[in-house]
């Protein structure tokens, strides 16, 4: 009988718990948390007064996200629009500027953008100042402009040609049916992806502490350097880790919803 009991046991199928791997990242790091708590305890009331100092560091890391992702749907759309051209040199012209700037790495661009604009402007007798982070903004803009031109131009092209061809029989001019029945759907479908990439780029900003930029990676190797003891080094930086991970959390989630909700079947 016991024999039978072990195999009826081992019969019974188990069910696997399914977690999804950000979940997981979640967990981890409030277990990660939860454990240095009670190992560095001293340092964590240390970081706690040093998170002011790093809540400004991401200010300024929201801040280049955001201009450089406006900056860069602006440009790129108008790039991914001429790529739609019916002239073949503007065509050229587009997808040499998509090619060049989608494969050129995010770092060389920001040094680039660093060297290639003045310190200051001169505008008559006035002189004004023209910052890193700025130069940083451009330089993340620029790769951004390209891979929205690209999610422009394939989300126009996915747009079934019948649709075209119905509204300029019903006399619409090709810019009346790109404005009133090609464009809104194309941002349902150019939506998920352009949150993907704002979420890369918000994360590409702590390059900008390469170039002398006060964000928040450059904030902790100040707080570190200031403090100067191995275990407050790496707490600081695992704050870092957290406030990426609960700002591009959010975005990654929503962006998974919205290409479930938007999904082309």
């Amino acid at each position: 009988m016991a024999i039978e009991n072990n195999v009826l046991m081992l019969s019974i199928p188990v069910r696997t718990l399914k977690l999804d791997p950000l979940a997981a990242w979640a967990i981890a790091l409030l277990v990660g948390w939860g454990g240095l708590w009670y190992s560095y305890t001293d340092s964590i009331v240390m970081l706690v007064a040093w998170l002011p100092h790093l809540a400004q560091g991401l200010k300024m890391n929201v801040v280049i996200s955001v201009l450089a992702m406006g900056i860069g749907t602006a440009l790129g759309v108008l790039v991914g629009g001429l790529e739609l051209s019916h002239s073949r040199l503007t065509q050229l012209i587009a997808r040499w500027y998509v090619q060049v700037f989608r494969n050129a790495p995010m770092l060389v661009l920001i040094f680039f953008t660093t060297y290639v604009f003045p310190f200051e402007i001169h505008l008559g007798s006035h002189y004004i100042p023209f910052p890193d982070w700025v130069k940083a903004t451009v330089g993340l803009a620029l790769p951004a402009s390209a891979h929205i031109a690209e999610i422009f131009r394939g989300a126009v092209q996915s747009i079934p040609t019948p649709q075209w061809e119905a509204s300029s029989s019903l006399a619409f001019s090709r810019w009346q049916t790109l404005r009133w029945i090609i464009l809104p759907q194309c941002l349902k479908r150019a939506l998920p992806p352009w949150m993907n990439l704002y979420a890369m780029i918000s994360m590409s900003t702590t390059l900008a502490s390469l170039v002398g930029v006060t964000e928040l990676l450059e904030s902790a190797k100040n707080a570190s350097n200031t403090v100067n003891r191995t275990d407050f080094t790496i707490l600081v930086y695992l704050a870092v880790l957290s406030f990426f991970f609960l700002y591009c959390y959010p975005i990654t989630r929503l962006t998974r919803r919205l290409e479930n909700r938007f999904a082309i079947h």
